[in-house]
């Protein structure tokens, strides 16, 4: 029999296979880096209390919680940065399908942990 007529045929690679993935690491990393940055030169140029701390987090702009929304995009893309990252040594290495969906659970529970967890301390603020 030809090897053909079992199963049916699916395309495993292919143009553009990963570049959302790609695309996505890219951006997250740039505004973790701005983020960064911007968190660095305040603690370089403020002192460090406890006042300036809650400062840098909730600071306002014509009513807009403009430091709370900041930090919220940092760690939606921390996390969303953690998972592509996290996944793709998943799929990497673990061969076993049923241990790899295991850990991309707990990886994905995590993740929505501890996102739920900042968003409870940041916007409690």
């Amino acid at each position: 029999m030809a090897q053909d007529q079992f199963g049916r045929k699916r395309r495993v690679v292919g143009a553009h296979y990963g570049t959302l993935d790609f695309i996505a690491q890219r951006v997250t990393a740039v505004i973790l880096a701005v983020y960064s940055v911007l968190f660095l030169l305040t603690l370089l140029f403020t002192s460090v209390t406890y006042k300036n701390w809650v400062g840098f987090f909730t600071f306002t702009c014509f009513d807009v919680p403009v430091g709370k929304m900041l930090a919220t995009v940092a760690f939606f893309a921390l996390a969303w940065h953690a998972w592509v990252g996290v996944r793709d040594i998943w799929m990497d290495y673990v061969k076993s399908a049923g241990v790899r969906l295991a850990l991309f659970a707990l990886t994905l529970l995590w993740l929505a942990g501890s996102v739920a967890y900042f968003a409870s301390i940041v916007w409690r603020l």
